[in-house]
């Protein structure tokens, strides 16, 4: 297989990523829900995914909410000292 193949079970609610047609040997558990699955060479050829539509909810919120509080960090300003730019990581105050 050349191209990562995807396929969503949408009545058991379960996502696979097949990396290989190759049969699976066996597999780890990457975290509650996640596994990976390996060819007799410990390579691996799949991932499955329980509870996928939570999951990427999740991921999509999580990732979401980590770009707005980045967003949302106070913008370094370049200063001059002693004739000198330099970053700062103050925030900007409207009084400036």
């Amino acid at each position: 297989m050349n191209k990562p193949k995807m396929t969503y079970f949408k009545n058991e609610d379960i996502l696979h990523l097949a990396v290989s047609d190759e049969k699976e040997a066996e597999s780890i558990e990457l975290s509650p829900n996640i596994t990976a699955e390996l060819n007799d060479k410990g390579e691996l050829i799949g991932i499955e995914i329980l509870e996928a539509s939570s999951f990427i909810r999740d991921s999509i919120m999580e990732s979401a909410q980590a770009k707005i509080l980045d967003i949302k960090k106070p913008y370094n300003k370049l200063i001059k000292c002693n004739g000198n730019e330099e970053n700062a990581v103050t925030p900007l105050k409207e009084s400036l």
